[in-house]
């Protein structure tokens, strides 16, 4: 038994277990910890190497970076419960409803506007599927097209910044793109930040919503009886006023988060701290500053983020066991002979990462498989940040994939009892091409990614 075969056997247990639904961070530790104990039973791993497991969490708990996570988490689930991005979504369906698919193009721009305030995907299908879905099937829109336009635009936030993807990815980028300069001679890496990845994801968020859009409108061109226009009872005067009331204090909390970040004038950690203060000020002004909301968001944001965390101390032993059998070795050395070169391995890590997402959430996959196939894809040529925004698009993509898209389990749980879950898996099937052809824009022309990450540094 050698160490390469064990770190195999190793991470294809883990995969199995965490496929079959067990708990993520007592799956990654508690395998990591048997499989310590064997390799050093059987002479092939040195368990004293567990001794280095206390710094790691040391330095994930000093990572000034990662507290932009629960402010980020609180700032999206204060706009949730204080009602703003139900009126936001009812004020902007009010402006494009007598349009011919106006209410679809209204979903998918309300969920830009929610990525860019909360990035919280669970939060925007839940809200939209609570309120537009009904909405858009009176109106008498298609169920498949409805559905599917939900779900697709309630995933923006996993690429649209500030994304709390994003953060997560930058910080394993990071530990990737050191790693990798040590296997190439380069001990002063340019480092890979989330500002970085903020700016990158900008351009292919926005030409992500503007495809959707534009496969609305063909829609409405070509089956017009599917996307009806929508019957609004409301004076232009109240519409527009109603407009001007809820959709511009979101749109400027969201300039002022983003705006600091891209002029730097605040790091994001900073800017998620104004983020959270603006939603509480939006609350307040609305008079939905009350007890109850301001504990029930404090209490989900720790839960969320004791989620987050806890999958992240999980997922450092077992990178922590798995490279002390030589994994990380074995994985640079088959991706360094692939065929194809630098593009050749890239392409069979987008494909190992999309056909993941079929069955793994997407901490899993950034906190197991990054850290894992990130430093060999960078040592062999892959720009770190155009290969960070690479993955998130394709992880966006895996909260529409069945059977286990995220997207499709929160519309399922919200949906009318009488809309059919096959439906809301074929309405899902036209955007996951969509972003299948992004991924593919991003791909040949990195430039989309890169450009704006160069410009403001």
């Amino acid at each position: 038994m050698t160490s390469e075969i064990l770190a195999i056997i190793m991470f294809a247990t883990t995969l199995c277990f965490l496929i079959f639904g067990f708990p993520v961070a007592f799956t990654l530790a508690g395998s990591a910890l048997i499989f310590a104990f064997i390799g050093d039973y059987l002479d092939i791993f040195n368990f004293r190497m567990l001794f280095f497991f206390p710094q790691r969490i040391y330095g994930i708990m000093i990572n000034e970076a990662l507290v932009a996570v629960p402010l980020f988490i609180f700032m999206g689930v204060m706009l949730e419960k204080t009602k703003i991005a139900a009126k936001l979504l009812e004020s902007i369906g009010d402006l494009f409803g007598s349009v011919r698919g106006g209410l679809g193009i209204g979903v998918v721009l309300v969920g830009m506007l929610l990525a860019a305030s909360t990035g919280i995907v669970g939060a925007t299908v839940v809200t939209m599927g609570m309120l537009a879905l009904p909405t858009m099937l009176k109106a008498g829109y298609d169920e498949k097209i409805a559905t599917g336009t939900i779900c697709a635009s309630g995933t923006l936030g996993q690429i649209i910044p500030p994304s709390i993807v994003l953060i997560l990815l930058a910080e394993m980028l990071q530990g990737a793109n050191e790693e990798a300069g040590l296997m190439t001679g380069d001990l002063a890496p340019l480092p890979v930040t989330a500002i970085d990845l903020f700016a990158g994801a900008l351009f292919p968020g926005l030409i992500l919503v503007l495809m959707f859009i534009i496969y609305i409108v063909f829609l409405a061109i070509i089956k017009p009886k599917e996307l009806p226009v929508s019957k609004i009872n409301k004076p232009k005067s109240e519409i527009l006023r109603n407009a001007m009331v809820e959709i511009i204090p979101p749109i400027f909390l969201i300039l002022s988060v983003l705006g600091s970040i891209f002029l730097g004038i605040a790091t994001p950690t900073e800017s998620a701290s104004v983020g959270a203060a603006g939603a509480a000020l939006l609350a307040a002004f609305r008079r939905e500053l009350t007890f109850k909301n301001v504990s029930g968001a404090a209490i989900t944001t720790a839960k969320m983020s004791s989620f987050v965390f806890i999958i992240l101390m999980g997922a450092s032993m077992f990178s922590l066991v798995f490279r002390g059998f030589e994994g990380d070795d074995m994985i640079s050395n088959f991706l360094t002979n692939l065929p194809g070169g630098e593009y050749g391995a890239l392409l069979v890590v987008m494909v190992t990462i999309f056909l993941l997402g079929f069955f793994l959430d997407y901490i899993e996959i950034i906190f197991v498989i990054i850290p894992l196939v990130g430093p060999g894809l960078i040592a062999n040529g892959a720009d770190p940040l155009w290969l960070g925004i690479l993955i998130s698009l394709n992880l966006q993509t895996s909260f529409l994939t069945p059977p286990f898209g995220f997207s499709l389990f929160f519309l399922r749980g919200v949906a009318p009892k009488n809309v059919r879950t096959l439906n809301i898996y074929r309405g899902v099937i036209p955007f996951i091409f969509i972003q299948v052809i992004a991924i593919i824009l991003v791909f040949v022309f990195p430039e989309i990614a890169t450009w704006l990450p160069r410009l403001i540094n």
